[in-house]
């Protein structure tokens, strides 16, 4: 039982295997479509609430929303609790930089597994063939939940853009 779990499969066996007609996915989404799906994921709403307010940024009017670390910096150095967070300014160039080259060397390991592993799949094919079924399945869990993540933090930006543009309209026709 524990030799299957950590059992991995060969990149001709993956390849005879996809290769099976009830396998074969057909090509439905064109060129356009591909980009604008890579686009949308890459884009999504945090850089347009995120990079402002972490540049910048933010205070908070109540205790409630003030994170927890704030209160543990002002217990241990006895000044007054910071509702909210400081901005990291410039250095927040600095840190997207860094997160783009971390993503530039992502983009090359899948590259380089692609290439050696040419079918479709993600990380869970790649760490099948590498680590083995009991990675494999925990890995598959992973991106599940890490999809869930993205796209809370994205509908709950869009939600909040939603609401201000709302709040916008009313004070506007108010105005009228």
């Amino acid at each position: 039982m524990a030799s299957q779990l950590f059992s991995t499969k060969s990149p001709d066996q993956l390849l005879h295997e996809s290769e099976t007609p009830e396998r074969q996915m057909k090509r439905t989404l064109s060129a356009f479509d591909l980009t604008a799906l890579g686009i949308g994921a890459i884009v999504g709403a945090g850089i347009f609430s995120l990079v402002g307010t972490a540049s910048a940024g933010e205070t908070f009017s109540s205790k409630i929303k003030t994170p927890l670390m704030n209160f543990i910096i002002a217990g241990l150095t006895g000044s007054d609790v910071q509702l909210g967070r400081p901005g990291a300014g410039p250095a927040l160039v600095i840190s997207l930089m860094l997160a783009a080259v971390a993503c530039a060397f992502a983009a090359f390991c899948y590259a380089e597994l692609a290439s050696m592993i040419p079918v479709s799949g993600s990380a869970y094919t790649y760490s099948y063939a590498t680590l083995g079924e009991i990675f494999a399945w925990i890995i598959g869990r992973d991106l599940i939940l890490e999809y869930a993540m993205g796209n809370m933090a994205v509908a709950d930006s869009w939600s909040g853009y939603f609401i201000k543009l709302l709040a916008l309209h009313r004070r506007a026709i108010a105005h009228c």
